[in-house]
Parts: structure tokens; C-alpha cells; sequence
């Protein structure tokens, strides 16, 4: 009689089971795309999330109109017209033709790159859009079109490409990954709505960094530790920003080098592959100590505080009680918020050393990057897209809270859009998202039957509280667009609204931090039950 296959548990569906022997890992692909219509549905979506973010970008820039400095527009545009002018190695140097204090460049090199091949290709079609220093405060149909093309083609080229790959892997080992489920949860990573209004809306290419982030985040997911190493490094090549994933990044891929027959070499490979990566980008800055301390300087604003506007974070939110600027150095404050963001950071790391897996890897990118989100020097209301776009890998385990996340991360930027003029595009990004999780499917299913589920719930009173919450971000809302503050708080408004919204992100990182945790004991039940199979 032949052998009877031995059932599978019921956590082979996890994204943690093995992968398929490397051999036969890209047929197994090509049969998941087809037979899961995988290839359909991404297309039909990718359209779809093409035509939204063409219908954003009709809508104004920030700074649009608005001299001497514009705003974001114009310092996209000006770093154009810097490296298509000068000299690689006067990019960051500040001359008769670069002045920094007029959007100098502050971003790594392969943001100045990038500025390069856009300039060229704007110099083409529009030449005046990118002319040295006569430039300044262009604004012509033709240049604005232009531009905006360029922040649709960087996501066609690098975020939808590293979003597909990302399905895939992720998707590819769960037996129950019916065609509604994978098709809903490509919609949530290509229809984010915090992406696409600042992108398409304000006018930024975080697509292109947090493209690179996601390809490194399947490359972990299908073992292509080399290739993680590569995609990241360039992602941190590009915004520094990127530091917010880099904790679980390392805690993940040095606990899982541990685990190998020999991790010394393991770790010089992966070391490697990382110097090399950032030896290749940064190399025009690394024939002089100088030149590549110049770089780095223009990487750390420090001199602009702790933290601008009313960003909903630790720092911002408590300066209303403690004064933090003027208790402390900007030297002291670098530290404090240095030893506050390790410390939150900290017990996601230990958790990926002492038992890395790949569901946990995803909770620690969330639970490293709002650690960082929350307790880093110098955040901006625009960095909550790193723990947002954790959040959108993660959807599938996010039970009850993944729609409350997206609701306050937007709301956490709704002044900022509302001085950018954004505000149909924030009302209509958020009315779609709406309708897309709601869809019928059997997502919110499996969300509920998930067995590491833990959901606050629980707890007396925490629903009352997040209705609270919502009705208070309503009235704040109506009050914000149709009420003048008082005299004496002009930014009343801005500043409820950041407590309201950090006060959410608080309980979220208790929650995914608690989460990530639970894991370590789920996993070693199951692998001693696998041995016994």
C-alpha cells in the first residue's frame, strides 16, 4: 500500500513554512501565478492605482505658488537642475551655484542619481524647467507634467515590481491564500492611501526607497539573504529614512546567521555584500575624508530641533508639558532621544535574535519603525509612512486594527494636506480605502481565526475609548476647516489633533510589540511538532 502523506499542521499555511526546494521554487512561482490569477488580478489592480494617482496628481503641490522656497516641488526640481549642472562632486558643496540654504541636497547619493536621470530626462522635453539658477521657481504646465511623471514611472519601475514580488512570496507557501485574499491584499500595499497623497499629492519619491524596502523584505521572506542585503543598503542609499526598518532588518538576519553551521562566515558574507553595495553608491564621495564627512553632514539636520511642526510623536506631544528644547542642548536632546528610540526598538530586536522567523521579521519592521516614528530626533508628519507601509505587508494579521492605523496616520498628516490644498484627495483616498477593506472576501475571516490574535478588545472600556477617540478626530475635523482658534493658540487645533492621533500609535506599538512576542512561543510548539512528523 503506499505511504500515507502525514496531514499538515495547521500552521503550514503560515508564511513561515519551508519554501520549496530551490530547484523547483521558480515552477512553483509560475504555477501559483497562473492558477491563482495572481497575474490578473495585480494587473487590473496596478491600473486602477495608476488611474488614482494620475487623479491625485491633477490636484496642487506643496508650495505651489507660494515664494521664495516653494516647497517640496521645488526642491525635487532644484536638485534636478544641481546635478544635471554640476559637477557629481559639488552636488552637496555649497558655491556661487549651489547655495544650500535654497533646498541643498539632504538626501543620500542615489536620491542625487535619481535627481540626474529625471533632470535629463526633463531637460529633453522642457529645458528651461531645469536651467542653472534661472530655474528657480519654475512652474510651467509642461514642467509640472513632467515632473509628475516621473513620480509615476519611479513606481511603476520600482514599487508596484517590488510589491508583485512581495505577493508572491508571501502568499505563495499559504494554502489558504484564495484568489479575493491575495487580490485585496495587493490592492491594500498598491492602493496606500499615505503614499499616494504624499507622492502624487505633496509631491515626494518615497515610492523608490520604500520600493527597495519591500524587495528586501521578500528577498528575507525567500531566503535570499545576499539579495536583502543589496536592495536595503540601496533603500538606505537613497533615504535615510530607511533607518527606521534597519533594527529588524539586522536583529533577523544576525539571529538567523547564529543559527547557521558557521555564522562568522555567514555574517562576513552578508557584511560583504552590504560594504560593497554602499562602496559602489557613495563612491565619488570617498576619494576624500572630507567630501564624504560633507555628505553625512548634509544628512542630519540637527540644527533644526527635536522635531518640527506638530508631528504626533513622543517628543512633539509631551513639549506641551516639558519644554523640551529649552531644558536640554540640542547635544543633550540627541542622546535622550538616541537611548529612547534603542530602548523601544529593543525588545523587538531580542525577539528576532532569540527566535527569528519571518512572520515575527514583519511585527519587528512595524515595531522598529514606530519606534522610530515615535522617540527619533527630527521627525516629520511624513515619516509615519514607514510604519504604515509595515502595516500594509502585515494587513492579513492585523485584526480590528489595521483600518484604525490608516484612518489615524492620515488624519495625522490632515493639516499638512490642508496646506497643500489636498484636501478632496485626503476625503477621497480615505472614502476608497474604506469601501477596498470592507470588500467581501474571506480576508476579515481569516483575520479573526487567526490563533496569535489578541485584540484589545479584550480589555473593558476599549471600545468606548476608540469610538471616543473617532467622534473627537470628527469634531476636529469640522472644527479645523471651518472654526478660527483662538488668538492666543493659534495652532490649538494642530495640537489636539497630534495627541489624538499619538495617543492611537501608543496603543497600536503596545499592541504589535506584544504580538511579535507571542510568536517565539507559537513557533517552538511548532517546530517540535514538525520534528515529530
Amino acid at each position: 500500500m503506499p505511504k500515507k502523506k502525514p496531514a499538515k499542521h495547521s500552521g503550514d499555511d503560515d508564511i513561515t513554512a519551508p519554501v520549496s526546494p530551490q530547484t523547483g521554487t521558480l515552477i512553483d512561482t509560475w504555477w501559483w501565478l497562473t492558477h491563482k490569477g495572481t497575474t490578473t488580478s495585480f494587473l487590473c489592480i496596478s491600473l486602477f492605482a495608476l488611474l488614482i494617482r494620475s487623479a491625485v496628481s491633477m490636484y496642487p503641490y506643496s508650495g505651489a505658488g507660494i515664494p521664495p522656497k516653494f516647497g517640496d516641488f521645488e526642491a525635487q526640481r532644484h536638485w534636478m537642475e544641481i546635478t544635471t549642472n554640476l559637477p557629481v562632486i559639488d552636488w552637496y558643496r555649497n558655491g556661487t551655484y549651489n547655495d544650500l540654504t535654497y533646498w541643498g541636497l539632504d538626501y543620500p547619493p542615489l536620491t542625487a542619481y535619481q535627481s540626474y536621470i529625471h533632470g535629463i530626462f526633463l531637460r529633453i522635453f522642457n529645458p528651461e524647467s531645469v536651467a542653472l539658477l534661472s530655474s528657480r521657481g519654475h512652474e510651467s504646465y509642461l514642467g509640472k507634467l513632467l515632473m509628475r511623471w516621473t513620480v509615476l514611472s519611479s513606481d511603476v519601475l520600482i514599487f508596484f515590481p517590488a510589491a508583485l514580488f512581495f505577493v508572491l512570496v508571501y502568499h505563495r507557501n499559504r494554502i489558504r491564500s484564495g484568489k479575493s485574499e491575495v487580490a485585496w491584499h495587493i490592492a491594500m500595499i498598491l492602493l496606500n492611501p499615505c503614499l499616494i497623497v504624499i507622492d502624487h499629492g505633496h509631491f515626494q519619491y518615497n515610492c523608490i526607497s520604500l520600493g527597495l524596502t519591500v524587495g528586501a523584505i521578500a528577498a528575507v521572506l525567500c531566503e535570499s539573504e545576499v539579495l536583502t542585503c543589496v536592495l536595503f543598503s540601496l533603500a538606505l542609499s537613497h533615504k535615510q529614512m530607511s533607518a527606521y526598518f534597519a533594527p529588524a532588518f539586522f536583529s533577523h538576519l544576525f539571529g538567523k546567521c547564529l543559527r547557521r553551521k558557521n555564522p562568522v562566515f555567514a555574517v562576513i558574507k552578508l557584511g560583504t555584500a552590504v560594504i560593497v553595495t554602499f562602496v559602489i553608491v557613495w563612491w565619488p564621495y570617498l576619494h576624500s575624508l572630507d567630501d564624504f564627512l560633507m555628505v553625512l553632514s548634509r544628512l542630519a539636520p540637527f540644527e533644526r530641533g527635536i522635531y518640527e511642526d506638530y508631528v504626533a510623536n513622543f517628543w512633539c506631544t509631551t513639549s506641551i508639558l516639558i519644554k523640551w528644547k529649552k531644558l536640554f542642548t540640542t547635544q543633550s536632546l540627541k542622546s535622550i532621544s538616541l537611548a529612547a528610540t534603542v530602548l523601544a526598538s529593543l525588545p523587538s530586536m531580542v525577539q528576532q535574535i532569540l527566535s527569528p522567523s519571518n512572520e515575527g521579521f514583519l511585527y519587528g519592521l512595524l515595531n522598529s519603525s514606530m519606534a522610530f516614528y515615535l522617540f527619533s530626533f527630527q521627525v516629520h508628519e511624513k515619516s509615519i509612512l514607514m510604519p504604515f507601509l509595515s502595516a500594509t505587508l502585515l494587513a492579513l494579521k492585523l485584526p480590528d486594527h489595521f483600518s484604525h492605523l490608516t484612518y489615524y496616520a492620515l488624519f495625522s498628516m490632515f493639516p499638512l494636506l490642508c496646506r497643500d490644498k489636498l484636501l478632496i484627495p485626503y476625503l477621497t483616498l480615505s472614502f476608497l480605502f474604506t469601501i477596498i477593506y470592507h470588500s467581501p472576501g474571506n480576508h476579515h475571516s481569516i483575520q479573526k481565526t487567526n490563533v496569535l490574535c489578541f485584540s484589545f478588545k479584550n480589555f473593558p472600556g476599549y471600545v468606548f475609548l476608540l469610538r471616543t477617540h473617532f467622534f473627537i478626530s470628527v469634531v476636529l475635523h469640522v472644527l479645523y476647516l471651518t472654526t478660527q482658534p483662538p488668538q492666543k493658540y493659534p495652532f490649538l487645533f494642530e495640537a489636539l489633533i497630534m495627541i489624538l492621533c499619538f495617543s492611537y500609535f501608543i496603543m497600536f506599538a503596545i499592541y504589535t510589540n506584544y504580538t511579535q512576542w507571542t510568536l517565539s512561543s507559537h513557533f517552538r510548539s511548532f517546530d517540535k511538532e514538525k520534528k515529530h512528523i
